[in-house]
Protein backbone atom coordinates (compact mmCIF):
# COMPACT_ATOMS: atom_id res chain seq x y z
CA UNK A 1 0.00 0.00 0.00
CA UNK A 2 0.96 3.67 -0.18
CA UNK A 3 2.22 3.64 3.41
CA UNK A 4 5.09 1.33 2.37
CA UNK A 5 6.52 3.72 -0.21
CA UNK A 6 10.11 4.86 0.13
CA UNK A 7 10.55 8.50 1.31
CA UNK A 8 11.41 9.67 -2.22
CA UNK A 9 8.09 8.27 -3.43
CA UNK A 10 6.02 10.25 -0.92
CA UNK A 11 3.98 12.85 -2.81
CA UNK A 12 5.32 16.39 -2.76
CA UNK A 13 3.45 18.94 -0.63
CA UNK A 14 0.58 16.47 -0.28
CA UNK A 15 -1.14 18.29 2.59
CA UNK A 16 -1.00 21.69 0.90
CA UNK A 17 -2.07 20.38 -2.50
CA UNK A 18 -5.03 18.49 -1.05
CA UNK A 19 -6.08 21.39 1.22
CA UNK A 20 -6.36 23.64 -1.82
CA UNK A 21 -7.98 20.97 -3.99
CA UNK A 22 -10.74 19.40 -1.89
CA UNK A 23 -13.83 21.53 -1.30
CA UNK A 24 -16.18 19.00 0.32
CA UNK A 25 -17.07 15.36 0.86
CA UNK A 26 -17.45 13.07 -2.14
CA UNK A 27 -17.10 14.39 -5.67
CA UNK A 28 -15.08 13.38 -8.72
CA UNK A 29 -11.43 14.30 -8.97
CA UNK A 30 -8.71 13.87 -11.58
CA UNK A 31 -5.07 13.16 -10.88
CA UNK A 32 -3.52 13.97 -14.26
CA UNK A 33 -0.12 12.51 -13.37
CA UNK A 34 -0.99 9.67 -11.03
CA UNK A 35 2.51 8.19 -10.82
CA UNK A 36 2.66 5.63 -8.03
CA UNK A 37 -0.63 6.85 -6.56
CA UNK A 38 0.62 8.89 -3.60
CA UNK A 39 -1.48 12.00 -4.20
CA UNK A 40 -4.37 9.84 -5.45
CA UNK A 41 -4.51 7.95 -2.15
CA UNK A 42 -4.73 11.19 -0.22
CA UNK A 43 -7.49 12.51 -2.44
CA UNK A 44 -9.47 9.30 -1.97
CA UNK A 45 -8.90 9.43 1.77
CA UNK A 46 -10.00 13.07 1.98
CA UNK A 47 -13.18 12.41 -0.05
CA UNK A 48 -14.12 9.17 1.73
CA UNK A 49 -16.45 7.36 1.56
CA UNK A 50 -17.99 8.39 -1.77
CA UNK A 51 -15.33 10.35 -3.60
CA UNK A 52 -14.21 9.00 -6.98
CA UNK A 53 -10.85 9.49 -8.68
CA UNK A 54 -9.72 9.22 -12.28
CA UNK A 55 -5.99 8.65 -12.47
CA UNK A 56 -4.19 9.43 -15.72
CA UNK A 57 -0.58 8.78 -16.66
CA UNK A 58 1.32 8.62 -19.92
CA UNK A 59 3.56 5.92 -18.41
CA UNK A 60 1.93 2.45 -18.47
CA UNK A 61 4.29 1.26 -15.71
CA UNK A 62 2.98 4.01 -13.45
CA UNK A 63 -0.63 2.97 -14.11
CA UNK A 64 0.14 -0.61 -13.11
CA UNK A 65 1.95 0.53 -9.95
CA UNK A 66 -0.85 2.93 -8.95
CA UNK A 67 -3.47 0.21 -9.30
CA UNK A 68 -1.48 -1.99 -6.95
CA UNK A 69 -0.87 0.76 -4.40
CA UNK A 70 -4.54 1.85 -4.37
CA UNK A 71 -6.10 -1.58 -3.79
CA UNK A 72 -7.45 -0.32 -0.48
CA UNK A 73 -9.77 2.00 -2.45
CA UNK A 74 -10.95 -0.57 -4.99
CA UNK A 75 -14.18 0.53 -6.68
CA UNK A 76 -13.55 4.23 -6.09
CA UNK A 77 -11.07 4.90 -8.89
CA UNK A 78 -10.29 4.19 -12.51
CA UNK A 79 -6.85 4.32 -14.11
CA UNK A 80 -6.34 5.59 -17.66
CA UNK A 81 -3.18 5.24 -19.72
CA UNK A 82 -3.12 8.51 -21.61
CA UNK A 83 -1.82 12.05 -21.94
CA UNK A 84 -3.55 14.79 -19.92
CA UNK A 85 -3.23 17.00 -23.00
CA UNK A 86 -6.13 14.86 -24.29
CA UNK A 87 -8.19 15.33 -21.13
CA UNK A 88 -11.37 16.21 -23.01
CA UNK A 89 -11.26 12.94 -24.98
CA UNK A 90 -10.44 10.89 -21.88
CA UNK A 91 -13.40 12.27 -19.93
CA UNK A 92 -15.72 11.89 -22.89
CA UNK A 93 -14.82 8.19 -23.05
CA UNK A 94 -15.58 7.95 -19.33
CA UNK A 95 -18.94 9.65 -19.77
CA UNK A 96 -17.95 12.58 -17.53
CA UNK A 97 -18.53 16.22 -18.43
CA UNK A 98 -17.39 18.04 -15.27
CA UNK A 99 -15.37 17.35 -12.12
CA UNK A 100 -14.81 18.74 -8.62
CA UNK A 101 -11.06 19.13 -8.87
CA UNK A 102 -7.92 18.52 -10.95
CA UNK A 103 -4.39 17.86 -9.70
CA UNK A 104 -1.23 18.04 -11.81
CA UNK A 105 2.14 16.97 -10.36
CA UNK A 106 4.51 17.76 -13.21
CA UNK A 107 7.89 16.41 -14.29
CA UNK A 108 9.44 12.96 -14.07
CA UNK A 109 8.33 10.61 -11.29
CA UNK A 110 10.55 8.76 -8.82
CA UNK A 111 9.55 5.56 -10.61
CA UNK A 112 11.13 6.89 -13.80
CA UNK A 113 14.16 8.55 -12.19
CA UNK A 114 15.05 5.49 -10.12
CA UNK A 115 14.87 3.00 -13.01
CA UNK A 116 18.22 3.05 -14.88
CA UNK A 117 16.72 1.43 -18.00
CA UNK A 118 14.48 4.46 -18.48
CA UNK A 119 17.47 6.77 -18.98
CA UNK A 120 16.07 9.80 -17.13
CA UNK A 121 18.84 10.22 -14.58
CA UNK A 122 22.57 10.92 -14.81
CA UNK A 123 22.84 9.28 -11.37
CA UNK A 124 22.46 5.84 -12.96
CA UNK A 125 24.13 4.34 -16.01
CA UNK A 126 21.55 3.24 -18.55
CA UNK A 127 20.36 3.68 -22.13
CA UNK A 128 19.49 7.21 -23.23
CA UNK A 129 15.74 6.75 -23.56
CA UNK A 130 13.79 9.39 -21.57
CA UNK A 131 10.41 8.51 -23.08
CA UNK A 132 7.63 8.57 -20.51
CA UNK A 133 5.73 6.23 -22.81
CA UNK A 134 8.25 3.73 -24.15
CA UNK A 135 5.73 2.21 -26.54
CA UNK A 136 5.70 5.38 -28.65
CA UNK A 137 8.38 7.19 -30.66
CA UNK A 138 12.16 6.94 -30.60
CA UNK A 139 14.47 7.23 -27.56
CA UNK A 140 16.30 10.52 -27.08
CA UNK A 141 19.54 8.88 -28.26
CA UNK A 142 17.95 8.90 -31.74
CA UNK A 143 17.86 12.72 -31.64
CA UNK A 144 21.27 13.12 -30.03
CA UNK A 145 22.90 11.09 -32.79
CA UNK A 146 21.13 12.80 -35.70
CA UNK A 147 20.45 16.48 -34.99
CA UNK A 148 23.13 19.01 -35.89
CA UNK A 149 24.91 21.11 -33.28
CA UNK A 150 22.65 24.16 -33.74
CA UNK A 151 19.48 22.11 -33.23
CA UNK A 152 20.87 20.42 -30.13
CA UNK A 153 22.07 23.72 -28.69
CA UNK A 154 18.61 25.23 -29.18
CA UNK A 155 16.94 22.34 -27.31
CA UNK A 156 19.41 22.53 -24.42
CA UNK A 157 19.20 26.32 -24.21
CA UNK A 158 15.41 26.70 -24.52
CA UNK A 159 14.29 23.76 -22.38
CA UNK A 160 17.17 23.69 -19.91
CA UNK A 161 18.13 27.37 -19.71
CA UNK A 162 21.73 26.17 -19.96
CA UNK A 163 24.27 28.93 -20.74
CA UNK A 164 26.85 26.43 -22.06
CA UNK A 165 24.41 24.86 -24.54
CA UNK A 166 26.49 25.62 -27.63
CA UNK A 167 29.67 24.08 -26.20
CA UNK A 168 27.81 20.99 -24.95
CA UNK A 169 26.13 20.46 -28.33
CA UNK A 170 29.46 20.78 -30.16
CA UNK A 171 31.03 18.17 -27.88
CA UNK A 172 28.08 15.81 -28.39
CA UNK A 173 28.62 16.02 -32.15
CA UNK A 174 32.37 15.50 -31.69
CA UNK A 175 31.80 12.41 -29.53
CA UNK A 176 29.34 10.78 -31.89
CA UNK A 177 31.71 11.25 -34.84
CA UNK A 178 33.78 8.48 -33.25
CA UNK A 179 30.97 6.26 -31.92
CA UNK A 180 27.21 6.58 -31.25
CA UNK A 181 26.11 8.26 -28.03
CA UNK A 182 23.97 5.66 -26.27
CA UNK A 183 24.22 5.90 -22.46
CA UNK A 184 23.42 8.35 -19.69
CA UNK A 185 26.96 8.02 -18.36
CA UNK A 186 28.45 9.07 -21.71
CA UNK A 187 26.22 12.14 -21.90
CA UNK A 188 26.88 13.15 -18.28
CA UNK A 189 30.64 12.93 -18.88
CA UNK A 190 30.38 15.06 -22.04
CA UNK A 191 28.46 17.72 -20.12
CA UNK A 192 30.91 17.72 -17.18
CA UNK A 193 33.83 18.23 -19.57
CA UNK A 194 31.97 21.03 -21.37
CA UNK A 195 31.11 23.18 -18.34
CA UNK A 196 33.71 25.07 -16.25
CA UNK A 197 34.02 23.79 -12.70
CA UNK A 198 31.61 25.49 -10.32
CA UNK A 199 30.64 25.33 -6.68
CA UNK A 200 26.95 25.31 -7.63
CA UNK A 201 24.52 23.08 -5.76
CA UNK A 202 23.26 21.14 -8.76
CA UNK A 203 25.10 18.58 -10.87
CA UNK A 204 26.43 20.05 -14.17
CA UNK A 205 24.26 17.64 -16.19
CA UNK A 206 20.99 18.54 -14.44
CA UNK A 207 19.80 21.15 -16.93
CA UNK A 208 20.84 19.13 -19.98
CA UNK A 209 18.96 16.01 -18.87
CA UNK A 210 15.97 18.18 -17.98
CA UNK A 211 16.00 19.85 -21.39
CA UNK A 212 16.13 16.58 -23.31
CA UNK A 213 13.34 15.04 -21.22
CA UNK A 214 11.09 18.05 -21.71
CA UNK A 215 11.80 18.10 -25.44
CA UNK A 216 11.34 14.35 -25.94
CA UNK A 217 7.98 14.28 -24.13
CA UNK A 218 6.64 17.65 -25.35
CA UNK A 219 6.04 18.55 -21.72
CA UNK A 220 5.55 22.30 -22.05
CA UNK A 221 3.16 22.04 -25.01
CA UNK A 222 1.20 19.34 -23.20
CA UNK A 223 1.04 21.49 -20.06
CA UNK A 224 -0.43 24.49 -21.91
CA UNK A 225 -3.10 22.35 -23.56
CA UNK A 226 -3.78 20.35 -20.41
CA UNK A 227 -4.32 23.45 -18.30
CA UNK A 228 -6.86 24.85 -20.75
CA UNK A 229 -8.79 21.60 -20.87
CA UNK A 230 -8.64 21.09 -17.10
CA UNK A 231 -10.24 24.47 -16.40
CA UNK A 232 -13.01 23.78 -18.92
CA UNK A 233 -14.10 20.60 -17.08
CA UNK A 234 -14.16 22.16 -13.61
CA UNK A 235 -17.55 22.78 -12.03
CA UNK A 236 -18.16 26.32 -10.70
CA UNK A 237 -16.35 26.43 -7.36
CA UNK A 238 -14.14 23.46 -8.24
CA UNK A 239 -10.38 23.81 -7.99
CA UNK A 240 -7.13 23.00 -9.75
CA UNK A 241 -3.77 22.44 -8.01
CA UNK A 242 -0.53 22.32 -10.01
CA UNK A 243 2.90 21.36 -8.65
CA UNK A 244 5.82 22.32 -10.89
CA UNK A 245 9.55 21.71 -10.48
CA UNK A 246 11.32 24.26 -12.64
CA UNK A 247 10.87 27.82 -13.84
CA UNK A 248 9.62 26.98 -17.34
CA UNK A 249 6.68 24.97 -15.98
CA UNK A 250 5.91 27.43 -13.21
CA UNK A 251 5.94 30.35 -15.64
CA UNK A 252 3.35 28.66 -17.85
CA UNK A 253 1.10 27.88 -14.87
CA UNK A 254 1.42 31.41 -13.45
CA UNK A 255 0.72 33.16 -16.75
CA UNK A 256 -2.14 30.79 -17.66
CA UNK A 257 -3.84 31.32 -14.31
CA UNK A 258 -3.41 35.10 -14.53
CA UNK A 259 -4.80 35.21 -18.06
CA UNK A 260 -7.85 33.16 -17.07
CA UNK A 261 -8.38 35.31 -13.99
CA UNK A 262 -8.17 38.50 -16.04
CA UNK A 263 -10.48 37.41 -18.83
CA UNK A 264 -10.24 40.24 -21.34
CA UNK A 265 -7.21 40.09 -23.65
CA UNK A 266 -7.85 43.30 -25.60
CA UNK A 267 -4.88 45.69 -26.00
CA UNK A 268 -4.57 48.11 -23.02
CA UNK A 269 -5.59 51.16 -25.08
CA UNK A 270 -8.81 49.58 -26.37
CA UNK A 271 -11.61 51.75 -24.87
CA UNK A 272 -14.23 48.96 -24.81
CA UNK A 273 -13.67 45.20 -24.63
CA UNK A 274 -14.22 43.56 -28.00
CA UNK A 275 -12.74 40.12 -27.30
CA UNK A 276 -15.67 39.04 -25.11
CA UNK A 277 -13.51 36.88 -22.84
CA UNK A 278 -14.74 36.59 -19.26
CA UNK A 279 -12.71 35.58 -16.20
CA UNK A 280 -12.90 31.83 -15.56
CA UNK A 281 -10.60 31.45 -12.55
CA UNK A 282 -9.90 33.00 -9.18
CA UNK A 283 -6.26 32.48 -8.24
CA UNK A 284 -5.89 31.19 -4.67
CA UNK A 285 -2.09 31.40 -4.44
CA UNK A 286 -0.87 34.91 -5.19
CA UNK A 287 2.61 33.53 -4.60
CA UNK A 288 3.55 29.88 -5.09
CA UNK A 289 3.56 27.59 -2.07
CA UNK A 290 6.95 25.94 -1.50
CA UNK A 291 7.96 22.91 0.62
CA UNK A 292 8.90 23.28 4.27
CA UNK A 293 12.47 22.53 5.32
CA UNK A 294 11.33 19.36 7.09
CA UNK A 295 9.87 18.01 3.83
CA UNK A 296 13.00 18.86 1.88
CA UNK A 297 15.09 16.95 4.43
CA UNK A 298 12.87 13.88 3.99
CA UNK A 299 12.58 14.21 0.21
CA UNK A 300 15.39 16.35 -1.31
CA UNK A 301 13.86 16.10 -4.79
CA UNK A 302 11.02 18.40 -3.73
CA UNK A 303 13.33 21.36 -2.98
CA UNK A 304 12.42 23.19 -6.20
CA UNK A 305 8.68 22.40 -6.11
CA UNK A 306 6.10 25.18 -6.40
CA UNK A 307 2.37 24.79 -5.88
CA UNK A 308 -0.20 27.07 -7.48
CA UNK A 309 -3.96 26.72 -7.12
CA UNK A 310 -7.05 28.37 -8.55
CA UNK A 311 -10.85 28.08 -8.33
CA UNK A 312 -13.31 28.00 -11.22
CA UNK A 313 -15.67 30.98 -11.22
Amino acid sequence: MVESMKPEHIPVMAREAIDYLITGNGGTYIDCTVGMGGHAARILEATSPNGYLIGIDIDPQAIAMAKENLKLYEGRFSMIHGNFAHLDQILMQQGISEVDGVLMDLGASSLQLDTPERGFSFMHSGPLDMRMNQSSGQPVSYDLNRKDADELAKIIREFGEERWAKRIAANVVKFRSRSPLTTTKQLAEIVEKSIPRSSGRIHPATRVFQSLRIYKNRELANLKTGLEQAVLVLKPGARISVISFHSLEDRIVKHSFRAMERGCICPPRTPVCVCGRKPTLRVLTKRPVTPQESEIETNPRCRSAKLRAAERI
